[in-house]
């Protein structure tokens, strides 16, 4: 049996057990050093239980003696029992292994369907029916793609790591220095600016559904915005009080049923309402051509927004456990499979039924959902609005406590690595506290941080298309001049390049169109 071992001064921590006679699959903890390290000779003569390496924890009074024996050897083999790294199994997304191919569909369907898919109509009056549809299949191919990558990744065959976080796996590819630059921030923002979104989303839904409910000759005095924002931030402060991932998969299975639901209602209601009078489909051209070219690159920034939950899927495929004769990525993949024919299903009728039914006519902003209230508000009737405006609120407020796990995994994890010991539960309440009502902060203090959408977005680009691609060959090395070779070194760098396009892009609009600033004073 293998031991955690430090400095003389550290306290053994408590061993989890694996199954006898298999092989369980290691994580490489928070240290971000998943590397293997021969151990010291004069360790190794000392050694008179056959004990062979040492495991390194995040935090610990020595971070440069980091001796890892990998899983995959026949050392490792040769044991029966295994002790895994105990950080993972104090914090939120690692805390639970029992997760299965039906979690993970829940969890890939909450977070990869959202309110961003609304505005895909949007990206049709640029490009037009065929380019709108050859670019969204494309981008639907190419994400899925990079899920696949993702989970296979995880988990090491030759080393027996698990990499149970987007940043560990970006780091021990290509460094601690690489990650902090190039993948800290789109990261943090996928997750973090996204909770910021969806309390802007869920408080201004949940003003709509109260003047729905309340009717035209109400009397009742309205809430602010900033009002129902704090309503809404509430409610999510609730549910993020359930302490792990495993433990939200009935909160992102009600996620992903009300996202299918509001999807299908506004494509249902567009179609059956038919096309309005003058709806016109031919592709919008700007003059001069410098304001149409960066509005071609809006218009396929937004197919690529469209997109979105990569930055989940290793935590997602860490909540289950993996041996040898199991390993994870199998029902992972089954579960990425089945929420993904969901997506494409609500997708695809969402961005032509719309373009269908409104054409030029739609909504730059809100798309889908502004169209229905304001060409359909009359004629539709009040309970199919009501109950659509309730399916986004319910959807925003699921959203949030799978988006927002990884900061509370991260902030976590800094008090772990630094004392050594679990997060007491008071202490884990109050870190999602203040998370949550700072991102309501935020929401409310800078209302215009949407009109820098695009320009982060293009930043958070590579997360999706991008880096999983050149993690692939940085790691499983394909034979050059092979078709996986060349296919990830296309992907990458379309990726790298499609980036760099919508961060100039929008650049322009920014300096274009100009922003106006009004610090705590929400729309």
């Amino acid at each position: 049996m293998e031991e955690v071992v430090g400095d003389d001064s550290a306290v053994p921590a408590p061993p989890v057990s694996a199954p006898p006679m298999q092989m369980q699959y290691n994580s490489p903890s928070l240290s971000r050093k998943p590397l293997l390290i021969a151990p010291e000779p004069a360790a190794a003569d000392n050694n008179n239980n056959g004990e062979r390496g040492n495991i390194a924890r995040g935090g610990g009074h020595n971070r440069n003696r980091s001796f890892f024996t990998p899983l995959g050897s026949p050392v490792r083999k040769a044991v029966q029992m295994t002790k895994l790294d105990p950080q993972d199994a104090w914090l939120p997304i690692t805390e639970s292994r029992n997760g299965n191919a039906y979690y993970a569909a829940f969890h890939t369907l909450c977070s990869g369907i959202g309110i961003q898919a609304l505005v895909l109509p949007v990206s049709f009056t640029i490009l037009g029916w065929t380019w709108g549809i050859i670019s969204l299949t494309i981008a639907f191919v190419w994400q899925l793609y990079t899920l696949w990558v993702l989970v296979k990744l995880h988990e090491s065959t030759e080393t027996g790591m698990r990499y149970s976080r987007y940043l560990h796996l970006f780091s021990a590819t290509f460094g601690d220095k690489m990650g902090n630059i190039f993948a800290a921030f789109p990261i943090m923002y996928l997750s973090g600016g996204t909770c910021v979104a969806l309390i802007i989303i869920g408080g201004s839904t949940s003003k709509l559904f109260f003047q729905i409910l309340c009717g035209e000759g109400c009397t009742a005095k309205p809430l602010t915005n900033v009002e129902w924002y704090l309503v809404f931030t509430c409610a999510a402060v609730v549910l993020a009080q359930l302490p792990n991932l495993n433990s939200i998969a009935g909160v992102s299975l009600i996620g992903a049923v009300t996202a299918i639901c509001f999807c299908t209602i506004m494509w249902l209601v567009s179609v059956t309402n038919g096309r309005l009078e003058g709806v016109s489909y031919d592709p919008i051209k700007e003059e001069p051509n410098m304001a149409w070219i960066f509005s071609v690159l809006n218009a396929f920034g937004i197919i690529a927004f469209a997109f979105r939950g990569h930055n989940l899927t290793l935590e997602i495929q860490g909540t289950m456990p993996s041996n040898e004769k199991k390993p994870s990525h199998v029902p992972m993949w089954r579960g990425v499979k089945v929420a993904y024919l969901m997506v494409a299903m609500c997708i695809f009728p969402l961005a032509i039924g719309g373009y269908w039914a409104y054409g030029h006519k739609i909504p730059p902003n809100g798309g889908m959902l502004a169209a229905i209230y304001q060409f359909h508000g009359r004629d539709t009737s009040q309970a199919v609005l009501a109950l659509t405006s309730l399916f986004v609120i319910v959807n925003a407020v699921s959203s949030f406590q799978i988006y927002a796990m990884p900061m509370f995994d991260d902030m976590e994890s800094k008090y772990t690595g630094r004392m050594n010991r679990p997060c007491p539960w008071w202490l884990r309440a109050l870190f999602r506290v203040m998370f949550t009502y700072g991102c309501f902060f935020v929401a409310v203090a800078i209302p215009f941080l949407g009109s820098f959408s695009g320009l982060i977005g293009g930043i958070a680009v590579p997360v999706t298309f991008a880096y999983p691609c050149l993690m692939w060959l940085k790691i499983k090395k394909p034979k050059k001049q092979s078709f996986m070779w060349y296919l990830n070194w296309g992907l990458g760098v379309s990726g790298i390049v499609l980036s760099v396009l919508l961060i100039t892009a929008g650049v322009y609009v920014v300096i274009d169109t100009g922003i106006q600033v009004s610090f705590f004073k929400p729309a």
